[in-house]
Order: structure tokens, then sequence, then C-alpha cells
């Protein structure tokens, strides 16, 4: 199991189209992966859970990974989470 922490830096936060990108990266790993706000957690792998936290720009955030390819699942996310998921 591994975790790391990030900071929601995007203008949406993790709404609509941020968390839908989201999602489709966390799914496409094996790994189960959650997401951490606070006390609210959710599976990264549901859109409904993580628009159900209502995180905004600047909320913090921790991923845990639990799997065969953990190290690359959060990789991959930490490199969409800092690339503001597109953003200008």
């Amino acid at each position: 199991m591994t975790k790391i922490e990030l900071v929601l830096t995007n203008a949406a936060g993790l709404h609509a189209r941020p968390a839908a990108q989201f999602v489709q990266k966390a799914s496409a790993y094996t790994s189960k992966v959650t997401l951490a706000a606070g006390t609210k957690t959710a599976d990264a792998k549901s859109i409904l859970a993580i628009m159900g936290l209502g995180l905004g720009q600047g909320s913090k955030i921790e991923l845990t990974a639990d799997g065969p390819d953990e190290a690359a699942c959060l990789d991959g996310l930490k490199a969409l989470v800092e690339s503001n998921f597109g953003e200008g």
C-alpha cells in the first residue's frame, strides 16, 4: 500500500470534467485506489463518490493505492492533478 498527499490547484477542483478525468485515469490501473479528504473517503474509481466529496480548489487530498501497479497508479494520478487536469 502506498500513499501520497496532493493539493488541488485547478479552478474547478474535482467537479464534472476533472472528476471524470480522475476516475478514468484511476480505472486504468488494477490497484484499489481511495481518495481521502479530511474525514471523508471515496473510491477513486467512482465518479459519484468523487463528486460527492465536493472538493474545490485548494483542497488537500490523500491518495492510497493498494495493488500490483500502485506506484504507477499514484504517479499517473499525481501527474494528472499537478497538470491541473489540462486547464489553462
